[in-house]
C-alpha cells in the first residue's frame, strides 16, 4: 500500500497552517487598524472563501505560470512552483487563509476594548498591546481558527490539483488520490482513503470542540 497521499497531505497541510497563522494574524491585526478602506481589504482577504477552488488555482496558475513576470523571476533564480508539493502548500495557504483570518478577526474584535485603552494610557506601544492584550485574550478563538485552516488544508483539491497537479508520489494529495480511484474505477482504494480523511477531519473537529470547552470550563472556573 502507496502511503504517500498521506504522508503529502500531512506534510503540505502543516506547512500551510504555519504560513496561514501569521498570515492570518498580520492581516486581521492590519483591517482592525485600518481607518479607511476597510470593507475593500476584508472583501480581498476573503475572496478566496467564495469563489471556487478550480478558479483560485487557475488564478495561481496564472500568476506562477513561467510567462508570468512572478513566475518567470522565480524559474530564473531555479525556483519552479508548478507541479510541485511547494505549490500544493501555496494552494492550501491561499484556500484556508480566509478562515484563520476572519475567524481570527473576529476574536480579536471580542477583546473588551477598555484594556485596550488602559494599556494605551500607560503608554505600551501598538505591538506590545497586541502580543500582551489583545492576543493572549483572543487566544481560544484564534487556537479554533488554527485548527479550523489546518482541516480546510487537508482537504483541499481543486485550486492543488489546477497549480500542483497528480503526480503520484510528489504532489498527490489524499484529495486527489479519492479522485484518481474514482476515474479509474478503484472504488475500494476511494473507500480506503475517503475513511482516513473523514478520520483526520473528525479528530480536528474534535480537538476543536475540545479545546473550546476546556477554555470555557476554564473561564468559568477562575469566575
Amino acid at each position: 500500500m502507496d502511503f504517500s497521499p498521506l504522508w503529502i497531505s500531512l506534510k503540505v497541510a502543516v506547512c500551510a497552517t504555519v504560513f496561514t497563522f501569521f498570515l492570518g494574524l498580520l492581516s486581521a491585526r492590519l483591517v482592525l487598524s485600518l481607518r479607511a478602506g476597510k470593507a475593500l481589504i476584508d472583501g480581498i482577504f476573503s475572496l478566496p472563501m467564495v469563489l471556487p477552488p478550480t478558479v483560485v488555482g487557475f488564478f495561481l496558475l496564472i500568476i506562477f505560470g513561467k510567462n508570468s513576470l512572478l513566475g518567470g523571476l522565480l524559474l530564473k533564480m531555479g525556483i519552479s512552483v508548478l507541479f510541485t508539493w511547494q505549490g500544493a502548500v501555496i494552494a492550501a495557504v491561499v484556500v484556508s487563509f480566509p478562515i484563520m483570518y476572519r475567524t481570527a478577526r473576529g476574536a480579536l474584535e471580542q477583546v473588551d476594548v477598555n484594556l485596550i485603552y488602559a494599556a494605551r494610557t500607560l503608554g505600551m506601544s501598538e505591538t506590545k498591546i497586541f502580543f500582551r492584550i489583545q492576543l493572549p485574550a483572543a487566544w481560544p478563538g484564534v487556537a479554533a481558527a488554527t485548527i479550523l485552516a489546518f482541516a480546510r488544508a487537508m482537504g483541499e483539491f481543486g485550486a492543488t490539483i489546477m497549480l500542483a497537479g497528480n503526480i503520484p508520489g510528489r504532489t498527490q494529495t489524499m484529495s486527489v488520490a479519492i479522485y484518481t480511484a474514482v476515474q479509474s474505477g478503484d472504488r475500494s482504494l476511494a473507500y480506503y482513503w475517503v475513511a482516513i480523511i473523514m478520520g483526520i477531519s473528525f479528530f480536528t473537529i474534535f480537538l476543536m470542540n475540545y479545546w473550546m470547552g476546556y477554555q470555557e470550563r476554564r473561564g468559568g472556573g477562575k469566575r
